[in-house]
């Protein structure tokens, strides 16, 4: 009797604690089983979601000509947000608080902005040059003091190729927040050629050779007509205006031409 006594009297507590164990996990069940399940639910549901929007968004891209660049960087973006949220949405469905977890990416964010203040701006002004398109890869653009051929758009930076061959990187915030000058947007510029004369040479005459140089002259355009004028009267003689129209991005090459022919016609008419 004794020997039943020692184990009966060292088992029930282990039966109390075993069943006040599955009494807390049953009642753990009861109140958080739904809110976990709903919580595998609603992250299912918000996966497919994201995935359809994803195709959605994608397809819209491609309907807007959105650049090339622009647009996976994009998407990769709104996706990994969608996720992010998605996240978020189901932890709080399933009860875990997220306090601890908001304090740490706002810090991290905080830190992160002070430590990159410069290349976010430029990597904002990338994306709104990209969206907006003051610009575009192949024209002619003068900023921060350089002229220039646009050869690439990149999300921080752009690329100028120079005339005489330099590659000049601009990053895009000074882009976005100072001049620019975009000479090949309309397609066609005007030439204005400069020439001065003594009070003794004949207007006329000017004018009839500098007709008959446009007309022999390759690459200028037949509209707007040409203008010749007298640009301003000084006390040594008189300047001659010559006002063509020609292609954006041939500009330099034609201006040379075209005062090239000039000169040599006036020499061969023997102006004075």
């Amino acid at each position: 009797m004794a020997q039943v006594f020692v184990q009966t009297g060292f088992s029930l507590p282990v039966n109390m604690n075993i069943e006040k164990f599955y009494d807390k996990a049953l009642d753990w069940v009861i109140i958080q089983g739904p809110k976990i399940l709903i919580g595998i639910i609603i992250l299912i549901a918000g996966q497919w979601l994201i995935k359809v929007l994803k195709i959605w968004i994608g397809n819209f891209f491609t309907r807007q000509n959105v650049n090339t660049s622009l647009a996976p960087f994009l998407l990769s973006l709104i996706s990994t947000s969608l996720q992010v949220l998605l996240m978020v949405v189901v932890l709080q469905v399933m009860g875990i608080q997220m306090t601890i977890f908001a304090a740490l990416i706002a810090s991290f964010g905080v830190a992160a902005g002070l430590a990159l203040s410069g290349t976010l701006q430029n990597f904002a002004c990338g994306v709104l040059i990209l969206l907006l398109r003051p610009f575009k890869v192949g024209d002619n653009i003068v900023a921060q003091g350089q002229d220039g051929i646009v050869s690439s758009i990149q999300i921080f930076y752009t690329l100028l190729t120079t005339f005489d061959n330099k590659t000049v990187i601009i990053p895009n915030g000074k882009l976005s927040n100072e001049l620019i000058i975009n000479l090949s947007r309309q397609g066609r510029r005007r030439l204005d050629v400069l020439v001065k004369f003594p009070f003794t040479s004949d207007l006329l005459k000017i004018q009839q050779i500098i007709k008959l140089t446009v007309d022999k002259t390759e690459n200028l355009l037949k509209e707007p007509s040409i203008n010749i004028g007298v640009s301003s009267i000084e006390p040594d003689g008189f300047i001659v205006i010559v006002e063509v129209w020609v292609d954006a991005l041939n500009y330099n090459q034609i201006k040379n031409t075209f005062q090239q022919q000039l000169l040599l016609d006036f020499k061969a008419a023997q102006l004075r």
